[in-house]
């Protein structure tokens, strides 16, 4: 049957085929770089890193390009705010979006472009716009006529005057239309800028993406993805210069979109003083659990987020890794002899439903179920009194490629067996004893980087996975 996806641009959920057999291009929408990524910016960023590596599963070269947008007016006027310059606040959240995506195992795309770096091309995309007649030039603005494209609206499926009677757009006198966007803005005094056949100025937000997704993947991509918030205007706006740019060629045949994030219930917002920084969510949590958590619901639905869903997303976190380090422990106990045939079935079995789940539009929540079936399945089996090495292995090997390669929800490094931090709990103790407290901090220390916590109590020392 092959994947099936739903696209937006259809609305209908279709069988999914490439441009070029085996071969699958990607472009994400990235973050505008001005301040730490709050939890809603990190769905989309976990979301579709599943979608790409269980692509990549399936068989498919993925060609996955994600970008930066390091110059805009949210950077321009933080700049001003912190007496710093747009290179340096883009080159700040640059490396905290790394560091926050990481922590959460997001792969890093194969290219990840930055509207600095690719100036040249956006301006002379908006010139050849321009000599097509789609463009036009208006007090030192550039706009793009909206209506020049008959089918203006398709992504959102609305016509350009229910778009515009309903949506937010600019009103502007320079423009022809209020529907029409743009292409390039001039700079104020003491901005950020770029010499141009225009004047000085910089880029509208839309070009970018259509530019730099033209540059690393060519005319027509297979899958463009975001939040859907982009829908309109953004991915609109992208599909009508990208196909009036290349004599309409179809931009993107496939249209991802994911839902919104709520917080305990209401609409994430600045007004509401509720946006959760995944920074500071790092602080107070390990990465794997909220990982879970973005992955707990169907991407297209809302997603209600609230710290007692990550306490949840902490226990069924820890029942996956538990039962992968008891099926570590038990190889050094096992027999060597061949997978027995019950268990074989089984694992088949459980791959088969998975990839059921994940074919069907990338169910992750199904997806998340069939791997707890296996944790059920893998107990079981551990409490024979005989298990066989190949066996074990061969559980072993389905998380390994279920639970981590494709959701991602195992941790990187080994993790720590019941034994390990008994040996290291015991060996605390005796520092402790020796008054070599030192020792006993940095043994402390070394379990919590681990996610094991430590509660000194009259009974003894207690520990527990975090």
């Amino acid at each position: 049957m092959g994947v099936k996806l739903f696209n937006t641009l259809t609305r209908e959920k279709e069988t999914f085929k490439t441009i070029e057999p085996g071969k699958v291009r990607m472009y994400v929408c990235g973050p505008t770089v001005y301040n730490h990524i709050h939890i809603g910016n990190a769905r989309p960023f976990v979301v579709f890193d599943v979608v790409r590596r269980y692509l990549k599963y399936k068989g498919y070269d993925v060609k996955y390009v994600q970008n930066f947008t390091d110059v805009d007016d949210k950077l321009i006027r933080a700049a001003r705010e912190e007496g710093s310059t747009v290179p340096e606040i883009a080159e700040r959240y640059i490396d905290a979006y790394f560091d926050a995506v990481d922590k959460l195992g997001v792969h890093r795309a194969d290219v990840h472009p930055r509207v600095t770096e690719n100036m040249p091309d956006i301006i002379e995309s908006i010139r050849q716009l321009l000599d097509k007649g789609v463009a036009y030039e208006s007090e030192q603005h550039v706009y793009f006529r909206a209506r020049s494209q008959k089918d203006y609206g398709k992504l959102s499926h609305q016509s350009p005057d229910e778009l515009k009677a309903g949506a937010r757009v600019e009103v502007n006198e320079a423009k022809e239309d209020p529907l029409d966007f743009v292409l390039w803005k001039p700079a104020k005094p003491g901005e950020i800028a770029w010499d141009s056949p225009w004047g000085k100025g910089r880029p509208g937000w839309h070009i970018e993406c259509s530019v730099m997704s033209r540059k690393f993947l060519g005319d027509t991509i297979d899958i463009h993805a975001g939040g859907s918030d982009l829908t309109f205007p953004h991915h609109e706006n992208e599909i009508a210069q990208s196909e009036a740019l290349t004599g309409q060629k179809p931009f993107a045949r496939y249209w991802l979109h994911n839902g919104f994030i709520n917080m305990d219930n209401e609409k994430m917002s600045k007004s509401l003083g509720n946006v959760v920084r995944v920074n500071e969510l790092l602080e107070q949590f390990s990465p794997l659990p909220i990982r879970y958590v973005l992955l707990s619901a169907h991407y297209r639905q809302p997603l209600n987020f609230s710290q007692a869903l990550i306490e949840q997303a902490e226990n069924a976190v820890e029942r996956i890794h538990t039962c992968a380090a008891n099926l570590k422990h038990r190889l050094s106990a096992s027999r060597s002899e061949k997978v027995e045939p019950d268990v074989e079935r089984t694992l088949q079995a459980l791959s088969e439903k998975f990839e059921q789940a994940m074919d069907d539009d990338f169910n992750t929540p199904n997806a998340m179920s069939v791997v707890f079936k296996a944790v059920r399945e893998a107990n079981e089996f551990l409490n024979r009194p005989v298990v066989y090495r190949e066996s074990v292995e061969a559980y072993l090997a389905w998380f390994d490629t279920y639970a981590e390669e494709i959701l991602g929800l195992l941790p990187q490094d080994e993790s720590l067996l019941d034994s390990d931090i008994e040996r290291l709990i015991a060996e605390r103790d005796r520092a402790r004893k020796e008054r070599d407290f030192a020792k006993a901090d940095s043994i402390r220390d070394h379990l919590r980087q681990k996610g094991i916590i430590l509660e000194d109590t009259p009974q003894g020392v207690r520990w527990r996975r975090k």
